[in-house]
């Protein structure tokens, strides 16, 4: 045995110590690397769970502060999830109703619309620069066009639901969405305080203070990009209204679901709005509706953004365009409408994680925030001795210590 380590500690000598330095980083990272992508597969595989589980979390980000303070008013807490929820719906199921039914009205007026156009385009091409070209060339061009919308109308007008098993997913996705929802509002915090325990009493408390510290950001990043998504869809809607561009309302819906995906959704949104004002009242209306995007968009990003974000909601936008590009590859746009917010939850909870004093850290990013949303553990009806407030979870954006 010693003549074997000697051996060993020989050939370890006579390796230069960059390179066992190197091999050493690099198993380690090797072996990160393929938890990572274990866990990427496991989610692929589970996605119709994950989605719905993550849409819901943030749902909750958005109306847990509304639940907290009709529970703090002294509404029993199951009545006020009830109350929001049902409120919710109705004003959401109103919203979309209203803005399909808009959308089927005005998609014929923009086909004719766009018919228009082609036509006035045949006769440009017929005496303009493009005059060498054959009328049959420019008329076989220009009324497969024409038939290719009208073929395609019904189409947009009648739904998107191709598959029966696409309807499926879809519904079940709902309502998973739903029942997580109404339990994470109803009792998240007691959840959140369950599943922490399997974490080792020394490191509890830390992994409960990155929780919270995550929820805080996320919370703020959904309320501050609703409220930027609905000053944006308002501001362009209008135009759009005053204007008489077709699909007004529609576009304005795509606006602010745009809003959701940083940098790249308002831009393809506002680029769709440009294009249908082109098409449907010319170039100098294109020329307006871009002028007013780009001045709604500046407003956003100068006043809006700065002002209802807070520093520690914000990412480096090099960071916001690599994430929103990798959830795209992975889960397409429910990838890059997720991207953004586990960032941002990431960016706060490693903060505090790696904190040497994490409460300290919580606290700091509070102040950077502004003032927090304070409440007490979920009391469930059954459970009169729920813990105390130091093992809230995240459900709480920064719950009263």
């Amino acid at each position: 045995m010693a003549f074997g380590s000697s051996v060993d500690s020989t050939a370890d000598a006579s390796v230069s110590p960059v390179v066992r330095k190197a091999a050493a980083w690099s198993w380690r990272l090797l072996l990160i690397l393929a938890a990572v992508v274990a866990t990427v597969w496991v989610i692929g595989h589970l996605e119709i769970i994950v989605v719905p589980f993550a849409l819901a979390t943030m749902l909750t980000a958005m109306l847990v502060p509304v639940v907290d303070w009709l529970d703090r008013r002294g509404l029993n807490r199951g009545a006020a999830v009830a109350i929001v929820l049902l409120s919710g719906f109705v004003v959401v199921g109103g919203i979309l109703t209203f803005v399909v039914s808009q959308f089927i009205a005005g998609a014929p007026a923009l086909v004719q619309e766009v018919t228009r156009s082609i036509e006035g385009w045949r006769e440009w091409l017929s005496t303009g620069v493009f005059s060498h070209f054959s009328t049959e060339q420019i008329d076989k061009f220009t009324t497969g066009a024409i038939d290719a919308l009208q073929s395609n109308q019904a189409k947009l007008t009648s739904g998107v639901f191709a598959t029966a098993g696409t309807i499926t997913e879809i519904l079940t996705g709902a309502l998973l969405v739903f029942f997580t929802l109404i339990f994470l509002l109803h009792g998240g915090r007691n959840i959140y305080s369950f599943t922490t325990q399997v974490f080792p009493v020394s490191v509890r408390e830390r992994v409960r203070d990155a929780g919270r510290a995550g929820f805080q950001s996320l919370v703020g990043y959904v309320r501050a990009t609703f409220l930027v998504a609905l000053v944006d869809a308002v501001g362009i809607g209008t135009g759009l209204a005053i204007m008489g561009i077709p699909l007004a309302l529609p576009l304005a819906s795509l606006v602010f679901l745009g809003a959701f995906i940083p940098l790249v959704g308002a831009v393809i949104a506002g680029g769709l709005a440009v294009i249908v004002a082109l098409i449907a009242k010319g170039w100098v209306f294109g020329l307006i509706t871009l002028g007013l995007i780009l001045a709604v968009q500046q407003l956003e990003s100068h006043v809006l953004q700065p002002l209802v974000m807070g520093r520690a909601v914000a990412v480096h936008p090099l960071a916001v365009v690599l994430a929103i590009a990798a959830g795209t590859v992975l889960a397409g746009i429910i990838g890059a409408l997720l991207a953004v917010p586990i960032v941002a939850f990431l960016n706060s909870a490693v903060r505090v994680l790696i904190a040497e004093d994490p409460a300290a850290a919580e606290k700091a990013l509070e102040a950077e925030v502004g003032p927090a949303i304070k409440a007490e553990p979920d009391r469930l009806d059954d459970d009169p001795e729920a813990e105390p407030a130091r093992a809230d979870p995240p459900a709480a954006a920064d719950p009263q210590r």
